[in-house]
């Protein structure tokens, strides 16, 4: 394919480290369907390039001075069609899970490689989340700390609203396991799984899989131990 035919993913980078920014923006520049459309030092810088640069992307530190990632996150998601992908230092990052409460579509680790964050990047423009087993490892370790989650009457109304189907599909994503994994957990195609997942989404009012696995924990519909095989064939 040529350059000219790729769709440009238009990218903010949000970090309060100069050097941080700058050698993400080089590597992110090299790309031909990747444009930087701008650089913010802090959570507020970030909200306010958000709204006026409209990126597709948003690459957002966690810790940063004035207005913390995770503030500066539930804002974006929730004014911007921008995905935010968190980078975070350690992989245990204690404010993580409320990252991806906050809206984010996945996390990276700042010791990446190039072509890992380049990725990345493509993976959550694409619509797709970025949802690491280590992540996911914690996001269940948090539900276990907290105690089983008790459904509330508005989980329970958006969760009546899925098929036995959809609802299969559902914990599996909780369950982390891919497209190809779930459709042959079903028997079905992955098409059909495709399927299920984007009406899963719609109906529950998710922006993508990351948001389906923190509902379905806290939800208390998938429970850390529970077996991932589908209760239908």
């Amino acid at each position: 394919m040529c350059s000219s035919d790729l769709r440009t993913i238009r990218v903010l980078i949000a970090d309060d480290q100069a050097l941080v920014r700058d050698g993400f923006s080089m590597i992110l520049s090299a790309q031909p369907d990747l444009l930087v459309v701008g650089e913010a030092a802090d959570g507020n810088e970030a909200v306010q390039a958000a709204r006026r640069l409209r990126p597709d992307v948003v690459l957002m530190d966690i810790r940063m001075p004035n207005l913390d990632g995770i503030a500066a996150t539930a804002t974006i998601c929730r004014e911007t069609e921008a995905k935010v992908l968190v980078l975070t230092t350690f992989d245990l990052d204690e404010y993580v899970y409320e990252a991806l409460r906050a809206g984010a579509s996945g996390f990276l680790l700042k010791d990446m490689r190039r072509d890992e964050l380049v990725e990345a990047v493509r993976v959550v423009a694409a619509g797709e989340a970025l949802l690491a087993p280590s992540v996911t490892r914690r996001l269940i370790a948090d539900v276990i700390r907290r105690g089983r989650p008790v459904p509330t009457q508005r989980h329970d109304r958006r969760l009546a609203s899925l098929t036995a189907r959809e609802t299969d599909t559902l914990r599996l994503v909780a369950r982390g396991l891919s497209n190809a994994e779930i459709a042959a957990q079903m028997f079905v195609t992955e098409h059909t799984v495709k399927t299920h997942v984007s009406n899963v989404l719609s109906k529950l009012g998710l922006r993508d899989r990351v948001q389906a696995v923190v509902l379905a924990y806290e939800s208390g519909l998938v429970l850390p131990g529970e077996a991932s095989a589908p209760d239908r064939s």
